[in-house]
């Protein structure tokens, strides 16, 4: 596989992966709603708004396989999320369809199992608890890569990203960090594992705090290299300096829960 179409790719997870996927797979184009930064003589864009079927559809043709990391990338309002997140996925997969694509990867979030607590293990097989209006979208994206999957024959992996960077910076993301190298070994498995049909991967390093059974993704070959713990100091220095809350500190989704949250903590807190 060498036709592969990488959506998102001005945002801060394509950025990373344009360098790191390029050597790896030739064919590689770019897609976003804008150009991306500094686009190199060797990268292919082409530019489509995932809101428009006929854009999507024509940056799809002759495609192998789709690395989607399109859409609204943090909470936003209900419309935004509507338009960009679940219109915008529906109209990627469907044209993933129409073209023949072989893989798609969907970019999930920790953010659709954002209410377990952080003193909860929890495997990639638990109930969704989304923790905002984006983790619901995640939660739609998950649900319509598993039909087109099965319904379609498409081979679609999404990953529940932690949160993807250099290092860890503060206490929360070292349980959840995810290095860009590390993602590249995910998206691997996922356009290149034979037989694949559906997975659900966790997104995130080897990382020693982390609240994730991963065990899933080891089974398919996935071995991460970078651990969190070795950024430890400056990672809980900058946690010091940081203003505590009960409900971003309590669940694993963070502020993300805090957001708007209206529920009776303490009895919220007695039943996870």
């Amino acid at each position: 596989m060498q036709r592969v179409l990488m959506t998102g790719a001005a945002g801060g997870i394509g950025t990373h992966m344009r360098r790191l996927l390029k050597p790896v797979y030739s064919g590689l184009v770019l897609s976003d709603m804008k150009r991306p930064e500094n686009l190199g003589a060797d990268e292919t864009f082409v530019q489509a708004d995932l809101t428009k079927p006929a854009e999507i559809e024509a940056a799809c043709k002759g495609i192998e396989g789709i690395v989607h990391f399109g859409g609204y990338s943090v909470e936003g309002t209900w419309e935004q999320i509507l338009q960009a997140n679940i219109i915008g996925c529906y109209n990627l997969f469907e044209a993933a369809r129409k073209a023949g694509v072989k893989r798609v990867i969907f970019a999930s979030s920790n953010h659709a199992v954002g209410f377990y607590p952080r003193s909860t293990g929890i495997p990639t097989e638990v109930i969704p608890r989304p923790d905002s209006r984006y983790g619901v979208s995640k939660v739609f994206g998950e649900g319509l890569g598993a039909m087109y999957a099965y319904k379609h024959g498409i081979g679609v992996t999404s990953l529940r990203i932690g949160n993807l960077g250099t290092e860890p910076i503060d206490e929360r993301r070292l349980s959840i960090w995810l290095s860009p190298e590390d993602l590249v070994k995910l998206i691997r498995i996922g356009l290149e594992k034979p037989d694949l049909v559906y997975e659900v991967m966790y997104g995130v390093s080897d990382n020693a705090r982390s609240w994730y059974d991963n065990s899933h993704a080891t089974a398919l070959g996935y071995r991460p290299e970078g651990k969190g713990e070795d950024y430890k100091e400056a990672a809980m220095a900058a946690q010091a300096k940081l203003t505590r809350d009960p409900v971003s500190d309590f669940y694993q989704g963070g502020t993300f829960c805090a957001a708007e949250y209206s529920a009776d903590f303490p009895t919220m807190k007695s039943r996870s």
